[in-house]
């Protein structure tokens, strides 16, 4: 598809319009050896920051690759502890990271009752099981 120069003109003419003759000008025709000069040292900069950061979580080897140490010790629980069912759904998860059971569960004992829930409360026949 060919495109037509007076169709990509009008385009910039409006961009320039709306928003300025700066939007519309190449990056390259304003780049200069000072600006490469600074680039660099901001790049230098920011690499001194990362390095010196002392809340980032340590690195890890792991089979040839450098890892975060969060990443590594992340695990994911896929039985619910209320009615013991293992699942793989995505879903789930959501419903055990907020409310330690799974979808099914938060549907038949939570919803209504998130209040009470995360007071502690489990029916009567889930609590006499866990003694």
């Amino acid at each position: 598809m060919k495109k037509d120069l007076n169709d990509i003109a009008a385009v910039e003419k409006a961009i320039s319009k709306k928003y300025g003759d700066e939007t519309i000008v190449n990056p390259k025709s304003t780049w200069d050896e000072n600006k490469e000069k600074e680039y660099i040292e901001q790049v230098k900069q920011e690499a001194k920051k990362d390095i010196s950061n002392p809340k980032k979580a340590p690195k890890v080897e792991l089979n040839g690759f450098l890892l975060s140490e969060k990443l590594i010790n992340k695990q994911s629980e896929r039985t619910c502890p209320v009615c013991n069912t293992y699942s793989f759904d995505k879903k789930d998860d959501l419903y055990m990271n907020r409310y330690e059971c799974c979808c099914k569960c938060y549907i038949n004992f939570v919803e209504g009752r998130e209040k009470r829930w995360a007071s502690g409360w489990r029916p009567w026949y889930l609590e006499n099981e866990n003694d």
